[in-house]
């Protein structure tokens, strides 16, 4: 887990700095790698959406120096062939899946992820402390 960490860590050259603000609700997110000085927030449905050629080899990685915070009841979303072991979370602080909300991709968590009652994702978590899950679903990703 450390070295995947650092790696994601350690992406230098972002294609997308502090998009939002740290405010992804809402956003159709591209591929590459997105970059942000703060803590996150998905606080609407958001979409990770391929490329047109080539949706089922494009990357996200997306690095945070805080935390990453999802609201209840809301979805990332994956069009035009993303997929889910294609996107990585970076995350300095903690990730907070909130009650209900779905999430994609692998969550490389510096501290403790937690996922409340009836939420779910499809993907992996690797965290230095602890992971909570509620009641909770998690896929592998295909």
């Amino acid at each position: 887990m450390e070295i995947a960490y650092t790696d994601a860590a350690g992406r230098h050259t972002p294609n997308f700095l502090n998009r939002g603000s740290g405010n992804l609700g809402g956003k159709t997110l591209a591929p590459g790698l997105y970059k942000f000085g703060s803590s996150v927030i998905i606080p609407t449905d958001c979409t990770i959406e391929g490329s047109v050629l080539s949706g089922e080899t494009d990357t996200w990685i997306f690095q945070m120096s805080g935390d990453l915070i999802m609201a209840a009841n809301k979805q990332v979303t994956l069009a035009r062939g993303a997929k889910a072991s294609n996107i990585v979370w970076q995350v300095a602080g903690y990730v907070e899946v909130k009650a209900g909300a779905h999430m994609e991709g692998i969550l490389l968590v510096k501290t403790a992820a937690h996922f409340r009652t009836g939420s779910s994702l499809t993907g992996r978590i690797l965290a230095q402390t602890a992971v909570t899950l509620q009641s909770s679903t998690v896929t592998q990703p295909s």
